[in-house]
């Protein structure tokens, strides 16, 4: 089992514990996510696999809020929130702008990439490294600049 498949088990049952009903609830999404890929595909979840399942989650909730908030449903938007809160508690230290500036002029420097056509190669590299610790679309906006 993966250490955060298990820290996240762990969590659920101290929420279950500490009778914490909405803390417990947004961890059984988590949990029920997980076990959905581990049925369809026959695996067990590696830590990388489990911070890509929390990223989806984390992308679904902002959209939402987005959402929401047009249509002037703010009770809907901090349920989102909250659940946001929660899942961020399950990811990796976010990196700051000088490490992910780092890590794209890495990419760049690599790749050889010079033009807008290169961007699948400069994202092929960096993915695996920020994957769950930077917001994969301001990035994109990054690559996209410089090279641009």
């Amino acid at each position: 089992m993966s250490d955060l498949k298990a820290q996240i088990t762990e969590a659920m049952k101290t929420a279950m514990r500490e009778k914490e009903k909405s803390r417990l609830g947004v961890i059984r999404l988590i949990t029920a996510a997980m076990k959905q890929i581990e049925v369809d595909e026959r695996i067990e979840l590696d830590d990388a696999r489990v911070l890509a399942i929390l990223d989806k989650m984390l992308k679904q909730r902002r959209e939402s809020i987005k959402q929401y908030e047009a249509a002037d449903r703010q009770e809907l938007a901090d349920q989102e929130a909250y659940e946001i809160t929660i899942i961020q508690e399950f990811m990796p230290a976010q990196l700051d702008d000088a490490e992910i500036d780092a890590i794209i002029d890495e990419a760049v420097a690599a790749t050889g990439a010079s033009s807008m056509k290169d961007m699948g190669k400069v994202m092929g590299m960096i993915k695996p490294k920020l994957a769950g610790k930077a917001d994969m679309g301001a990035v994109s906006g990054k690559i996209k600049a410089k090279l641009g």
